[in-house]
């Protein structure tokens, strides 16, 4: 009898304008069956997170097309690499270079994620996040690599001028906690990791 075939699910990584921000694809095995694909791969993506383990893993779900969460961050030393997949539905994800130096600071990319497309954003150390959902109940999964420190935590508005987040769609909804992130001002000298 043969032993179990080995097939290795592969990571296909492509980069954006933005120094270590990168869409990662995911790259299934599929047959009459349907698929099979892998989510994550300590070993595979070692690059992108520098080994760093994943802690935490995360599901929200946003109910309302349009709706905006974040720009979210953790300030030093409780910085995280976020690894973000759309499960349900299709978001514009977004991350903003805050780190001090970086050639890109205040500078943001967006990517369109939505179920099914084998997508995910991954989010470096420095980076503030967040997105707007697209469509109607739309979940995502997050995988972090550190733990939600409440003190720590931080944000940028969504709406803030200086960033100019082109948005999709007109926002809809946005958390009263989100709505009073401060916007940037002359001082913000961004985060030294």
């Amino acid at each position: 009898m043969a032993g179990p075939l080995r097939v290795r699910a592969r990571f296909c990584v492509q980069p954006t304008a933005l120094d270590d921000v990168v869409v990662v694809e995911r790259q299934p095995i599929v047959d009459e069956r349907g698929w099979f694909e892998r989510l994550f791969c300590a070993r595979e993506l070692e690059s992108l997170t520098g080994g760093k383990p994943i802690v935490q893993i995360n599901r929200s779900l946003t109910r309302q097309r349009g709706a905006v969460r974040g720009l979210h961050y953790q300030r030093p030393p409780h910085a995280e690499i976020k690894l973000v997949t759309c499960l349900r539905g299709e978001i514009f994800d977004v991350a903003v270079d805050l780190r001090a130096g970086s050639p890109t600071f205040l500078q943001w990319h967006g990517e369109r994620l939505s179920a099914g497309d084998g997508r995910m954003l991954l989010i470096p150390e420095g980076c503030a996040h967040g997105f707007q959902t697209l469509s109607d109940d739309v979940e995502l999964l997050y995988l972090h690599t550190a733990e939600y420190v409440p003190a720590s935590e931080a944000g940028l508005h969504p709406e803030d001028a200086r960033l100019a987040i082109r948005w999709p769609v007109s926002i809809t909804e946005l958390s009263p906690r989100d709505r009073a992130h401060p916007l940037i001002d002359a001082s913000f000298e961004g985060l030294r990791l």
